[in-house]
């Protein structure tokens, strides 16, 4: 079961890192043509307007709803890194208080966190799913691009789902290691990469 969670985790993570990926090169694309389409517009328009007219024509300028692609890609990112940064313990803690606990305290500590966290991830799945659900009855689409806003929804749909299943499992791990007295994930994570 670790192997495979493990896996997943990959290469979601590897999927939204590649959609990141291609939402950086379009900005930066969109960005140079809104910069050239304006000096296409302003100086280089006055000094070369035969040259200016064409590129113009060609359409030099910024990407059509590139805010729109950027919008839905980075939260369907965001969902998709978090299991891979849930299961490695990835996330940011302030241990100066904690640090000092015997470690059977920590477990505890880390037990109840990843229950909270667990439950928190499955609201925000669940509430993903109906919001796909009313978007895709009500037909809304972006405003230049026209896509349906539902195809975002259920993107992030799938790595929040995939996050909900990887905390309920780390929850149940966090709770044997209560039981048992030990460290289980750690051992786990590095018998599967």
């Amino acid at each position: 079961m670790q192997a495979l969670s493990f896996k997943l985790t990959r290469y979601m993570a590897i999927l939204g890192g590649t959609v990141l990926i291609f939402l950086i090169t379009l900005t930066c694309i969109s960005i140079i043509g809104r910069g050239l389409n304006g000096a296409l517009h302003g100086w280089l328009g006055s000094a070369f307007p035969t040259m200016s007219t064409w590129l113009l024509s060609a359409g030099v300028g910024p990407i059509n709803g590139d805010f729109e692609l950027v919008e839905a890609g980075v939260a369907f990112s965001i969902f998709a890194f978090l299991p891979l940064c849930h299961i490695t313990a990835g996330h940011a803690s302030v241990d100066i208080f904690t640090s000092k606990l015997p470690a059977s305290i920590n477990r505890v500590l880390q037990l109840i966190i990843d229950i909270m966290f667990s439950l928190v991830l499955i609201i925000i799945a669940h509430q993903l799913y109906n919001g796909m659900l009313s978007k895709q009855r009500y037909g809304d689409t972006t405003f230049l691009l026209q896509f349906p806003i539902w195809w975002a929804y259920a993107a992030s749909l799938t790595g929040a789902t995939l996050a909900a299943l990887i905390a309920v499992y780390v929850a149940c791990i966090r709770l044997a290691e209560c039981i048992f007295g030990t460290n289980i994930l750690n051992i786990e994570l590095k018998a599967s990469s």
